[in-house]
């Protein structure tokens, strides 16, 4: 069973830095995948940056960021599909690509690219980052990291440490408001229309995964 720990960010990262040094220490040269896994609005993105930022202080280059959300289907692409009302969802990932990715950067030699994923334009972005041949921790966040089905069941193997931050279900909800406004996108009405439809229900599918981390933190927030 998960250890479930209540703590601010700051303390989160205070936790993580050390037990992930010891944990490079010990890899004999190999790299080690650390997952950081959530819902939604959970601040697994800003963590994560941050973790790769204390860690690289300690050691320059030893540890790069792999985001999941490169992975979206490309949104022209889910609206042939016609599945722009369910973007997000674990179907409109290209999951098994994940996965793959996952796996080969952990073997690689030499310097691979990423996808990410721009907010501004939302949608993906080809080489979004490098990985360069001598890191050696893999800073790893997305939602589906610990799903347990369809292709995202591959990608718990592959993580040699995985953390699940936990964030109140409301925190969420108004976080994701601020979120699909920010860049004036869409109407208040489609964002408050596709929190309810679609991000709070993943929101949910993702708290049921938690128990397939090593630890859960319940992140103590003032918003």
């Amino acid at each position: 069973m998960a250890e479930r720990l209540q703590l601010t960010p700051p303390e989160a990262l205070a936790r993580l830095v050390p037990h992930i040094v010891a944990m490079a220490g010990t890899a004999e040269g190999r790299r080690i995948a650390i997952g950081l896994a959530g819902g939604p609005g959970a601040g697994k993105s800003t963590l994560a940056a941050e973790l790769v930022t204390m860690l690289n202080a300690i050691h320059p280059g030893q540890a790069a960021l792999v985001p999941m959300d490169g992975f979206h289907i490309k949104h022209a692409t889910l609206e042939d599909m016609g599945e722009t009302d369910r973007k997000g969802a674990p179907h409109t990932f290209e999951g098994a690509a994940f996965v793959s990715f996952l796996h080969h950067l952990k073997q690689a030699k030499a310097a691979v690219s990423g996808p990410g994923y721009s907010r501004k334009i939302e949608d993906t972005v080809d080489d979004a980052f490098t990985v360069l041949p001598e890191v050696k921790i893999l800073i790893v966040e997305g939602n589906y990291l610990l799903l347990n089905d369809g292709p995202w069941a591959g990608v718990r193997a592959l993580l040699d440490y995985a953390v699940f931050l936990e964030v109140p279900r409301e925190t969420v909800r108004a976080r994701l408001l601020q979120r699909h406004g920010e860049e004036g996108l869409f109407t208040d009405a489609r964002n408050h229309a596709h929190i309810e439809r679609n991000d709070l229900p993943n929101y949910d599918l993702v708290d049921g995964s938690k128990g397939r981390a090593e630890v859960i933190f319940a992140l103590v927030t003032a918003g």
